[in-house]
């Protein structure tokens, strides 16, 4: 009898570059730049799941400017970090995976204090976790930000990278302007969906335009963000719809989920209410505890948890992949997403526990994650992510942040 499973672990085309599988290492924070270049410890951190077997890694949040950073330590995509990012992109290619840098700009997630200038939004907005002011980007600001997402791209093409994945998800500056919550805006960027999405389409065809066919270019784009009155399926449908139409991106990886407000509708599973508690200053510690759960949103975990709103993509995205996240953690899972019309997949926590996961799963069909969903990699970005459940782990030192990075953590 034929087996006519669909094999995860067989090569694919990504625009100019072949994936020797299916599985993607999605982009999570990773804590181990500590001023904001490229260390030993980040490249052992990819190369590990290059060794592991996925077919790709992605290198978490590149700032596309200094004032684009969301939170300390992270790499902003310029000349000074070219050595290291050659350095990552050759050990990761030499462990026979391909890697992506995921450029972002942070918009209303930014901390003046970390950025030194007020943070942008498409108009005027207060973060409801930080109590943040947001000051509306101007159109110059706009047209230079755009500029900026095409010069990050440059870097990561000449520091060897397979793919830039844009970061149009989770309410950050590019999403902000598809959110109704938030921009309110009366120019060609505001009002319906059709012109809500023009910042985003004017990022991805900046960086087609800059990096031709050498590299692949992905975007990350929200679905929903469980925030009433923000962004929804159906407004997501019609981005996506746009996006795909323009041919500027080899694929979509489908997220939910707000930096903003309720994060754990983007993670699901336990709250670790206690452990934020615990790296908090002091005097916040019993506000945390009594207030962290709302704050952060309660939301049942479920394998495959984000694929009955992906699905709805399938049949509106005909010229672009559609990569699946949520909830994958075995070789079923993975099937399912090839049978469901994806074409790629990405994992995020399973793999910060078993970085080897893919390796085991081709080996033995039947493997399982070790997993259980407690969500407490998140608290370790203040140190050094990874899996609480992990001996072989050791917390580095902690990066000075303050209550508003609780939130912002991503191992999706």
């Amino acid at each position: 009898m034929t087996d006519l499973s669909p094999d995860p672990f067989a090569p694919v085309q990504l625009g100019p570059v072949r994936l020797r599988n299916r599985v993607i290492k999605a982009a999570t924070s990773e804590g181990r730049s500590p001023d904001g270049v490229v260390t030993d410890d980040l490249i052992d951190f990819h190369r590990g799941f290059a060794e592991g077997g996925v077919g790709m890694t992605t290198v978490a949040y590149c700032c596309v400017s200094p004032q684009a950073a969301s939170a300390p330590g992270q790499i902003v995509m310029n000349a000074k970090a070219l050595p290291g990012l050659r350095k990552l992109t050759d050990a990761v290619h030499g462990a026979g995976a391909a890697i992506s840098a995921q450029l972002g700009h942070a918009g209303v997630v930014a901390q003046k204090k970390l950025t030194g200038v007020t943070a942008v939004a498409p108009s005027r907005f207060v973060n409801p976790t930080s109590f943040a002011y947001c000051r509306a980007i101007t159109r110059s600001e706009i047209a230079m930000v755009i500029d900026q997402f095409g010069d990050a791209a440059q870097v990561a093409v000449d520091a060897g990278f397979d793919a830039v994945e844009l970061h149009f998800g989770h309410l950050y500056l590019p999403s902000s302007f598809l959110s109704p919550l938030i921009n309110r805006r009366k120019d060609e960027y505001g009002g319906d969906i059709d012109n809500r999405s023009r910042f985003v389409r004017e990022i991805a065809g900046r960086v087609r335009e800059v990096v031709g066919d050498r590299v692949a270019v992905i975007a990350k784009l929200n679905m929903d963000d469980g925030l009433p009155g923000s962004i929804w399926i159906d407004e997501a449908l019609r981005t996506a719809s746009l996006l795909d139409a323009d041919q500027t991106l080899d694929a979509i990886e489908l997220t939910q989920g707000s930096s903003v407000f309720k994060p754990m509708y983007l993670f699901r599973g336990d709250v670790p209410v206690r452990e934020f508690a615990q790296v908090m200053p002091p005097a916040m510690r019993p506000a945390v505890r009594v207030v962290g759960k709302k704050a952060m949103g309660s939301y049942p975990y479920e394998d495959l948890y984000m694929l009955p709103a992906a699905r709805q993509f399938v049949p509106v995205v005909r010229n672009t992949k559609l990569i699946l996240l949520g909830g994958i953690t075995n070789r079923d899972h993975l099937e399912t997403g090839l049978r469901e019309g994806f074409e790629l997949m990405a994992m995020g926590r399973a793999l910060l526990r078993e970085p080897d996961l893919v390796n085991r799963m081709m080996t033995d069909a039947g493997t399982r994650s070790r997993c259980n969903h407690n969500n407490k990699c998140m608290v370790t970005v203040f140190g050094r992510t990874h899996c609480v459940l992990d001996p072989d782990q050791r917390y580095g030192a902690a990066i000075p942040m303050d209550s508003t990075r609780a939130l912002m953590s991503e191992q999706a």
